[in-house]
């Protein structure tokens, strides 16, 4: 991968959400971290026309690892005026290719939730220190990295809001929300057969126990992977509504 890449084009679905948008300075960059002997690779985009940006969002991904798709939707926010940056779990030199992979290295995470909350924290870590980014950030991640965004959420992690695309919503034993006072927004779809209605109405339980202000919008039709481009469960009407959701979301956090 390159040092720094300057994206003049974004993708088509990033032009849906983003029209007019296309003469912006927005500039995308590769940023190494690490945490003990693992070096990782995370992915930073911006406006350079802004002087300041809007706030800052970082972005967890799939399980399949940082790839091209959090890389555009970073792109998309940058064209939005945020800051974006996406975290990268698994490691520069790790680069899945199949389901078992996915599920290896994913499953490697869930075993390991203290290595997984390192992690993330890392990259949070790395978002704040990359120029024009700011200090009050929100969490957002889809399906794997849904699941890491509760996960800071749990962890008590410093910032000012958290949404999950499409993640899992089960709660580890001996975890909770009862250290998180940041709102926490759930977007999700009915027919998702990962993580059901029974597991987000337990979820949204959990939350208002613990006095965590909370919103769910639920997709209905939408399976598992509804934002995913090219994917079979991709739902065009549900990744926008998800996108309009994000968007007031951060317009209120920020």
């Amino acid at each position: 991968m390159t040092a720094t890449k300057m994206t003049g084009l974004l993708t088509a679905a990033a032009l849906c959400a983003a029209a007019g948008t296309a003469d912006a300075g927005i500039e995308g960059r590769y940023v190494e971290y690490a945490v003990g002997d693992t070096t990782l690779e995370g992915y930073y985009a911006r406006n350079t026309d802004l002087e300041e940006a809007r706030g800052t969002v970082l972005i967890i991904h799939d399980w399949n690892g940082m790839t091209d798709y959090e890389e555009r939707r970073a792109e998309m926010l940058a064209a939005e005026g945020y800051a974006a940056f996406a975290l990268d779990v698994y490691g520069k030199d790790t680069d899945p290719q199949s389901v078992d992979e996915y599920r290896a290295l994913s499953g490697a995470m869930y075993g390991d939730r203290e290595t997984f909350r390192e992690r993330l924290a890392a990259g949070l870590e790395a978002a704040r220190a990359q120029p024009g980014a700011s200090e009050a950030v929100v969490v957002m991640g889809y399906c794997f990295g849904g699941a890491g965004t509760l996960e800071m959420a749990r962890a008590g992690t410093d910032a000012v809001g958290f949404v999950s695309f499409h993640g899992g919503l089960g709660t580890p034993e001996g975890q909770g929300y009862a250290g998180q006072d940041a709102p926490v927004l759930i977007l999700h779809g009915s027919a998702d057969p990962v993580s059901g209605m029974t597991d987000l109405a337990a979820l949204l339980d959990e939350l208002q126990e613990a006095g965590v202000p909370h919103e769910a919008r639920v997709f209905g039709g939408a399976r598992h992977s509804f934002t995913v481009w090219g994917s079979n469960d991709y739902d065009v009407q549900a990744d926008r509504g998800s996108w309009e959701a994000l968007g007031a979301f951060l317009d209120a956090r920020f």
